[in-house]
């Protein structure tokens, strides 16, 4: 493994300009993370619970193409329901036992979408497709080559590169922290939809969110109804941000919305999802819960793939975590990125690179650092074992 240090040479932690994003957990694309890492988590567990190892798969290829329906207040119906397609390689037979890789797919999704969506059913208003494969015999074979079976650490299924930062800046926490109220809304206000997204703009220190949020019909009376409720939810995320961030953030809600004319975001189920939205796996939140297009990132789809073996997977929560070990076990450094490599059929405890670039405080020397840093990265490395365990206990976050 070769481990490089090298400075930050201009750290924007709290630059003039900076955009960060949110999905909510009912949006499209979010929902497809959702949905294969649940399916990717139940199937490892089958595997490891009836043969004791997990297996060869990947489900990372979740594709959600949207609904039709007409939403009103107090009521509305679905017209056509939402189409979601469940797709990748698995290992199906094992020594003549079928693993039944459909119904685990299908049971699933269904209690995920059980478990965080009010007013989505999953029965009546989803149609569900999986269409997972066997794996490519090569993939397959490289696989069972090392692993718990043959008493060496996994190796890499992929060539690819993963990506971390810390800490987080100002605006960053004020996102989640908005994001997580509005979840927070949608458990204790049944008008209030899971289909939520959060867009922060900080210029110095002055920040704005615009928050998209799916109302649900059934529960609104009418217009005023709808409006009243607009504004309490701007409210709730206005004390939820400034309770973050400390000062004033200024927070519009549907802002598409012309109340004059009848136009308001009003669903039947709590998801754009019903009426054309799609959604797809890997195109929302990293594996920090955030879009960051001013932080380094990598565009790696996490969600869905094999937790013990899949770099793609491992490594992106590895960088953000040895980042912020950095910041917090190095004293005087003030802000870390960290960048891993992986070569295909190379160990994965075993990364090509990682290259840790460090921002230290006022008049810090890197050079006095630079063991300690390399030190965190090898205890990150070191802890990738122990990560896939998280993962399969569903204690991690990926999108």
């Amino acid at each position: 493994m070769d481990v490089v240090v090298r400075p930050l040479a201009s750290g924007d932690l709290e630059g003039e300009v900076e955009v960060v994003e949110h999905k909510g957990i009912g949006h499209p694309d979010t929902m497809c993370d959702a949905l294969a890492e649940s399916f990717a988590v139940a199937l490892a567990r089958f595997y490891l619970e009836r043969f004791g190892s997990v297996l060869h798969f990947n489900v990372d290829k979740a594709l959600l193409s949207g609904g039709a329906s007409r939403p009103a207040f107090g009521g509305g119906e679905i017209v056509a329901p939402i189409q979601v397609f469940l797709a990748g390689r698995a290992t199906r037979e094992v020594r003549g036992v079928r693993v039944p890789v459909e119904d685990i797919a299908l049971e699933t999704s269904k209690a995920w979408v059980r478990g965080h969506m009010h007013a989505l059913d999953p029965d009546r208003h989803v149609a569900w497709n999986c269409i997972v494969r066997g794996g490519s015999t090569d993939l397959v074979d490289l696989f069972h080559a090392r692993g718990p079976a043959s008493g060496a650490p996994w190796l890499a299924n992929d060539t690819s590169a993963g990506a971390g930062y810390a800490p987080l800046s100002s605006l960053e926490r004020v996102v989640l922290a908005s994001a997580e109220r509005l979840r927070d809304l949608a458990r204790e206000r049944p008008e209030v939809g899971e289909d939520v997204k959060v867009m922060g703009v900080r210029r110095g220190d002055r920040m704005h969110l615009t928050v998209a949020c799916a109302f649900i019909g059934g529960y609104l009376a009418n217009l005023d109804d709808y409006a009243a409720r607009s504004k309490e939810v701007a409210r709730e995320v206005r004390t939820a941000a400034e309770r973050a961030f400390g000062h004033e953030v200024t927070v519009d809600v549907n802002t598409a919305d012309d109340l004059p004319a009848g136009r308001a975001y009003l669903t039947v189920t709590g998801t754009s999802a019903e009426a054309g939205d799609d959604g797809q796996v890997g195109r929302g939140n990293r594996v920090n819960g955030l879009i960051t297009p001013y932080r380094p990132m990598s565009l790696e789809a996490a969600a869905g793939k094999n937790p013990v073996s899949h770099v793609g997977k491992l490594y992106n929560v590895a960088a953000h975590r040895i980042a912020a070990a950095a910041v917090e076990r190095v004293a005087d450094v003030a802000e870390a990125h960290c960048f891993m490599l992986s070569r295909i059929g190379r160990r994965i405890d075993d990364p090509v690179l990682v290259d840790m670039r460090i921002r230290m405080r006022d008049g810090a020397s890197l050079g006095a650092v630079r063991e300690r840093v390399a030190e965190v990265v090898r205890d990150g490395v070191a802890s990738l074992g122990a990560l896939a365990s998280e993962i399969l206990a569903g204690r991690v976050r990926l999108f």
